[in-house]
């Protein structure tokens, strides 16, 4: 018997974490200093890639990639209705059209076939940009989605904020992690406290290109650079220029060092988590639930455990009932009242949808102890056995 709430997700802070943010709070910089750019290089050693820029939260990632690619209002841009709002909204801030891609019924990813359907009636330049999400942590096929930018001349943007940790296996047998960025032009990432690294809010963008990764760095900046290189003079060390309209999007050293720390337990937290995938797997195999697909070749970062039920609402009712906070995750995006007036609706992404009527998130987390999930797996039996 459990005897207090089990959420669907929940932030790790150990000792370690306390007292890396205790000794840069009795540093001389809360931000803007240090911390930083020891996050940045560190987080862009973990995932193979030349530049990190730490950002505000992910939302602020993907506004920046926006803005790096020069996304002008009218262009067209290609997302999954399932994901958080923010993977469309990033872009949309700049003017975009969003363009919803309907997902692959056996992995809740963009479906790649529709995509290049999609593609295909159009010609080669109409979508400027197509922003995959690695939804609950498991990674799109970055291989086949860069072939297809090469024909059709769209940038990739890995919504990757459920995926660090994640990798695959490419066609040469190398382990690629996602946000190595070796086939996506631009990759992003959330910090928020359900997600495996937890800095409060925060974010970042990762890619290999310099150019991009120069603009993402001025633009999360107010557009401001103090670079003797680029300024157009020099009146004395104080001074600065504002090059471009940039916005606030700065992470803090605080959080910076409480990334530091964090990221040091990632490869432990996605061991944890698929421990619990497992389990959760072998509970339910021949049952009523329909557990997530795992495939040979691809490390799952396990985000989030979501499974197909037939009565969802009334699991989910009877799962809080019984103190199991499991969430219902996403309502498609392209249904939401906003993106209707676009004159989206019920019907255009039919897999979408269908997704949604059952699908559920158990609680997933790497501190989840045996005895909650024990808990959580009995109650989820007991309603099927009804």
């Amino acid at each position: 018997m459990i005897d207090h709430n089990i959420p669907y997700g929940h932030q790790l802070i150990t000792d370690e974490d306390i007292q890396a943010v205790v000794e840069t709070l009795k540093s001389d910089y809360m931000t803007q200093g240090p911390r930083i750019g020891e996050f940045e290089k560190a987080f862009a050693k973990y995932l193979g890639c030349s530049y990190a820029c730490m950002v505000s939260n992910g939302t602020a990632a993907l506004h920046l990639c926006a803005m790096a690619l020069g996304i002008k209002p009218g262009d067209k841009v290609i997302t999954t209705p399932i994901t958080f709002v923010a993977s469309a909204n990033g872009f949309r801030y700049m003017g975009a059209e969003i363009v919803f891609c309907d997902i692959d019924p056996e992995n809740y990813l963009m479906d790649l076939d529709k995509l290049e359907q999609l593609l295909k009636a159009s010609p080669a330049g109409t979508y400027k940009a197509v922003v995959p999400v690695d939804f609950a942590g498991y990674p799109i096929d970055e291989q086949r989605l860069r072939r297809l930018a090469d024909e059709y001349g769209f940038a990739i943007v890995v919504d990757a904020c459920h995926a660090p940790g994640a990798s695959f296996t490419d066609s040469k047998g190398r382990i690629q992690k996602v946000g190595g960025c070796k086939y996506a032009d631009l990759a992003c990432f959330s910090f928020h406290p359900v997600k495996h690294i937890a800095t409060g809010e925060g974010g970042a963008v990762t890619t290999n290109n310099p150019k991009l990764y120069e603009k993402v760095n001025l633009y999360r900046t107010h557009g401001v650079t103090k670079d003797p290189s680029r300024l157009t003079k020099i009146d004395g060390g104080w001074y600065y220029e504002m090059q471009e309209l940039g916005y606030n999007y700065r992470i803090t050293d605080m959080q910076a060092a409480l990334g530091i720390s964090q990221l040091k337990r990632l490869d432990w937290s996605i061991a944890r988590r698929n421990e619990i995938a497992a389990k959760y797997d072998a509970a339910f195999k021949d049952t009523c639930i329909r557990t997530p697909k795992r495939i040979e070749g691809i490390v799952h970062a396990f985000h989030l455990y979501v499974i197909q039920t037939p009565r969802r609402k009334e699991l989910y009712d009877f799962l809080r009932e019984n103190r199991i906070f499991a969430q219902v995750l996403y309502i498609p995006a392209h249904l939401m009242p906003y993106y209707r007036q676009f004159g989206w609706k019920e019907g255009d992404m039919p897999v979408a949808e269908e997704y949604y009527r059952h699908c559920l998130a158990l609680p997933m987390f790497p501190s989840l102890t045996d005895e909650e999930q024990d808990w959580v797996i009995a109650k989820v039996l007991e309603f099927c056995s009804r």
